[in-house]
């Protein structure tokens, strides 16, 4: 009975050895999870964005106008005076441009974010700040910008 009771204990021995190692084989054995940094070239994106020629196109118009208004404007006006008044409108120019850019930048983070969740990326950083990795989601994100 003893020598019953001990080949038992060695083969349930060899049993949990077995479970034990083939296990951390299946663990081992698992692919690498892809990378979960996303990696976007922002200054591409609005570059191509499909807003972009049609915002550059109001800027071009209104730095005409401002250029207009200055030569109307400044005529009898001291040299003081035209520098305010060029500061004011260029003022204006930098608002503009500011509204229209965020706007654009609103449009691109939400298409950011939307091929964030789908490649199931943790986080998406400027490809300006990462030196090597990451998965680059550039084109993917202007593709769904264009189909919008």
């Amino acid at each position: 009975m003893f020598v019953q009771k001990k080949k038992f204990g060695i083969a349930l021995l060899i049993t949990c050895l077995f479970t034990i190692a083939f296990g951390v084989n299946l663990v081992q054995a698992a692919p690498a999870p892809a990378s979960s940094v996303g990696v976007v070239d922002f200054s591409y994106l609005i570059d191509n964005h499909p807003d972009t020629p049609k915002a550059n196109e109001e800027l071009k118009a209104m730095q005409e106008q401002a250029k207009k208004d200055f030569e109307t404007k400044s005529a009898g006006l001291g040299d003081q005076e035209k520098r305010d008044l060029a500061l004011q409108l260029d003022q204006q120019l930098t608002q503009k441009r500011q509204e229209l850019l965020k706007s654009i930048s609103e449009k691109i983070a939400n298409a950011i974010k939307e091929v964030r969740a789908n490649k199931g990326l943790s986080v998406v950083l400027g490809k300006n700040i990462v030196i090597d990795g990451g998965v680059d989601i550039t084109a993917d994100v202007l593709k769904k910008l264009t189909s919008k």
